[in-house]
């Protein structure tokens, strides 16, 4: 690593706290405020929403200076071209998150936006070149076939960080357990990637610098754009690192699996899997009586050792370890949904 590197991951903090000022001041001028009106809110303050932007330009800004000023971070794997479509990407995602946070738009106009960035970060060459093989080597993929996986992929982790955006602090935590966890991985002798490795540490440090105002009693929240936002750049870092998705899977298993869990009750239960209720694991544990706070531990409970357990185990452990994960989670998400059985749609 070069000695100019913390730079960039203090200039990606300290931006991003910076900007959020701005963005609240924004927000509140042109009413973009998620304003608490029970059911699945459970804030009781009139909250600015668009904290993704200050998310995204604190930490895009770092990366462009980073990219104009040395090849640091294209030494890798990288290019211009994956930098250039991730950027354009999460501008559609940000703009789209700005006009929801605005305007409420329904499920079938908003997920546009997901699908356009996922797209865009395909045709950019960010893609899956190979899968790691659990019992030994990699298998090679084709490239549409590369296409069709990237393209799913970035669309699930998004939707699975959009989820986290319900608690103060829950998301952010989480996006910056999963970044510090593939930070690790690239700075180990197997991998050993510095591109991705100051990547993933500027990404945290913004995250932790958006933190400082999303932690309980949050001034700001993600909004759309920015929990998309998140996801969709956990899902890039896992590909552009070597297709680490066993990885970010045991991190953000707990609301990937969260996502099944609740379109299997919605749809046992005749209705819409995207209609509103309080059945995400998040409000569960908030309705067995946890403060705010002790839902984000609970969160960190589950994704600090399973993401520490990516650094000591083989990808084969790995898919054990996701197994078991699996089980805990559905184990403990039936018994509160049993025991706290409330439906209130949106």
């Amino acid at each position: 690593m070069p000695i100019w590197f913390p730079f960039p991951i203090i200039a990606s903090f300290v931006l991003t706290a910076l900007f959020v000022p701005a963005v609240i001041a924004v927000a509140k001028r042109f009413g973009i405020l998620d304003k608490p009106t029970g059911g699945r809110k459970i804030h009781t303050l009139p909250t600015p929403l668009m904290g993704g932007l200050a998310l995204f330009l604190g930490f895009l800004i770092p990366v462009i200076v980073v990219l104009l000023a040395s090849n640091h971070l294209t030494s890798g794997q990288i290019g211009l071209r994956h930098y250039f479509g991730f950027a354009l990407a999460g501008t559609v995602l940000m703009v789209g998150g700005i006009l929801d946070d605005k305007f409420n738009l329904s499920p079938k106009k908003s997920i546009w936006f997901p699908v356009l960035a996922a797209l865009i970060a395909s045709l950019a060459g960010i893609g899956v070149s190979k899968i790691t093989n659990p019992f030994g080597g990699a298998i090679f993929v084709m490239p549409i076939v590369s296409g069709v996986m990237t393209f799913v992929w970035l669309l699930v982790m998004s939707y699975a960080t959009k989820l986290l955006d319900g608690v103060d602090g829950l998301a952010a935590s989480v996006g910056t357990t999963a970044s510090l966890a593939i930070t690790a991985l690239a700075l180990s002798k197997m991998y050993f990637q510095p591109d991705v490795a100051l990547l993933s540490m500027m990404f945290a440090a913004s995250l932790l610098g958006f933190l400082l105002w999303n932690f309980p009693r949050a001034r700001i929240f993600l909004g759309e754009g920015g929990s998309t936002f998140l996801g969709f750049t956990l899902g890039t870092l896992a590909i552009i690192s070597g297709s680490k998705m066993i990885t970010l899977l045991l991190v953000l298993g707990i609301p990937c699996l969260d996502i099944i869990h609740v379109a299997y009750r919605r749809y046992s239960e005749g209705r819409s899997i995207t209609s509103g209720d309080r059945y995400h694991f998040h409000h569960l544990l908030f309705d067995a009586g946890l403060s705010e706070r002790q839902v984000v531990a609970v969160y960190a409970l589950f994704t600090i050792p399973f993401g520490s357990a990516t650094l000591f185990f083989s990808h084969a452990y790995k898919l054990f370890i996701l197994l078991g994960l699996s089980i805990l989670f559905l184990v403990v998400a039936s018994f509160l949904y049993h025991k706290h059985n409330v439906v209130i749609p949106t």
